[in-house]
């Protein structure tokens, strides 16, 4: 299945990516690339792979780092995944919920 980000996780992404850069070097933020990518990789082989959300509804969670999960969902009538949030996981969750109800 083809995997898109939502203009969110594609923010999400780009304010991580940046903080890894920055404040960890550029070995940190290339293994944390290629974590994402092998799980960006399972997700679209198997979109079943990873747990339902237990706050969501229609949400999959997928665990890329201890610190970050990837929340999406499955578009069947497309036959695609949207990546709605890259979600630091220290995060307060309610974050999550109205990052869902906005409509991501």
């Amino acid at each position: 299945m083809k995997v898109y980000f939502s203009v969110t996780a594609e923010q999400n992404l780009f304010d991580l990516t940046t903080y890894l850069l920055e404040e960890w070097g550029l070995n940190v933020k290339q293994k944390f690339i290629s974590k994402l990518t092998n799980k960006i990789n399972q997700i679209s082989e198997q979109p079943l792979s990873c747990p339902k959300s237990s706050v969501v509804n229609n949400l999959f969670k997928c665990v890329v780092t201890k610190q970050t999960t990837i929340f999406y969902q499955i578009e069947n009538i497309n036959k695609e995944i949207q990546i709605i949030s890259v979600f630091d996981t220290r995060q307060n969750i309610s974050k999550l919920k109205k990052l869902r109800m906005q409509g991501a």
